[in-house]
């Protein structure tokens, strides 16, 4: 240990105890104007916005998945199936690729409305609580 160096010595920010430059802090130690976080996620709104979202979310993301392995499958194991032509060179394969791609988009716009609808407006209401919370 060198002459500069102390096992004493404290390095790095204020000492212990110093409260200079810091924001004023309520009672549970977070600075006046800081959100309670934990108390937004623990509260009844923020627990049914979760809800909502997963109940969206998880069936379609499985219904998504689900069908596209159910392409890669016929892909893989039923080539005969997905030869068959269509319409000109067009086959069943190319139809099915394709719409992967048309299910997505679908699913997409079906999210945007089902936000607009069930998760925007409670959010909306949870970031207003939060912010006149945070203001006093």
């Amino acid at each position: 240990m060198s002459t500069t160096e102390s096992s004493d010595e404290h390095t790095g920010g204020p000492p212990p105890g110093d409260t200079a430059g810091q924001p004023p802090s309520d009672t549970a130690g977070q600075p006046t104007g800081t959100p309670d976080w934990a108390a937004a996620q623990a509260s009844p709104d923020f627990q049914e916005l979760r809800k909502r979202l997963r109940g969206f979310v998880f069936p379609v993301t499985a219904g998504f998945l689900a069908w596209y392995l159910l392409y890669v499958l016929l892909a893989s194991f039923a080539p005969d199936f997905m030869a068959t032509p269509v319409l000109g060179n067009i086959n069943l394969g190319l139809i099915l690729g394709l719409l992967q791609f048309v299910s997505t988009f679908a699913i997409t716009v079906a999210y945007i409305r089902f936000a607009d609808r069930k998760l925007d407006p409670l959010s909306s209401k949870i970031r207003e609580e939060i912010e006149g919370s945070s203001a006093k």
